[in-house]
């Protein structure tokens, strides 16, 4: 029995760190679904772009992991922008459904992009080799606690810029009632732009955080984009931001008046 508890509390500490790891691109997730009215499923081949975006840049150019993630998080975001532009933007006036069916193809295509650059082999960073620490009959490894603390920065971040700067607060607004927003003086292409370029950028860091502690190819995303979508949901975070551990309060609500009506179509 003594033997047992001390494997359930073995797993406990490691589904914590998988956990708040899988919380980052879940974020992502969440943003590009309240803002934009649709599931993105490519947030799959953007963390794969992210992961090896911060191996490049690890391997190649020699930086620390810390900046890889940076790197990961700007090369995810901009390619989820450029990606949005030309190949779902067209098909979001179709509806909900047709851009999501687009999305799984968008990940297929990139996933093979990336396997037509990288191969099929696994790859590592460049990390120094480090014992486990130890305490009792748990063990960690240090690379799990920096995957710890920077999902949990990233989080912070996250929590701290849609709650209290003025573009995060658009955000939150356009996520709340497009048309509200856009009446308020909201740019709503503008706030969508944006949305995806720091969901597909979570999602980057997420893809990397992932290589960090196993390796990485180009099926990296998708291993996990269930697992990423289940913790949306159980989030409650396909009800809006506020799933993202976002307050309530500061979001413009809509009037009386429209309290029955069908929510506002996304940005186009």
């Amino acid at each position: 029995m003594p033997g047992s508890l001390e494997q359930i509390a073995q797993l406990a500490v490691n589904g914590l760190v998988a956990g708040t790891v899988l919380a980052v691109p879940a974020i992502g997730f969440t943003a590009i679904y309240a803002v934009l009215r649709f599931p993105n499923f490519s947030v799959a081949s953007h963390a794969t772009i992210g992961a090896f975006a911060g191996y490049v840049v690890n391997t190649a150019w020699h930086w620390p992991a810390w900046a890889a993630v940076a790197a990961a998080f700007v090369v995810a975001g901009a390619a989820g922008v450029v990606n949005d532009r030309l190949v779902l933007r067209p098909l979001r006036p179709a509806g909900a459904l047709t851009t999501a069916i687009g999305a799984v193809a968008l990940t297929i295509v990139l996933e093979n992009v990336v396997r037509f650059v990288f191969g099929n082999d696994l790859r590592g960073y460049d990390l120094p080799i480090r014992r486990d620490w130890q305490w009792g009959p748990l063990r960690i490894g240090p690379q799990q606690v920096e995957n710890l603390v920077i999902a949990v920065v990233a989080m912070l971040a996250v929590f701290v810029f849609l709650a209290f700067t003025r573009t995060g607060k658009a955000m939150r607004a356009v996520a709340d009632d497009t048309t509200l927003a856009s009446l308020k003086g909201i740019d709503a292409e503008r706030v969508a732009r944006l949305t995806n370029f720091g969901g597909m950028g979570l999602a980057g860091v997420g893809g990397m955080l992932l290589g960090l502690d196993t390796s990485i190819d180009p099926l990296t995303g998708f291993r996990v984009i269930l697992s990423v979508f289940a913790a949306a949901v159980v989030r409650g975070a396909i009800a809006g931001l506020a799933g993202a551990g976002v307050p309530h309060g500061g979001r413009l609500r809509r009037h009386p008046a429209r309290a029955d009506a069908a929510p506002a179509r996304p940005p186009r």
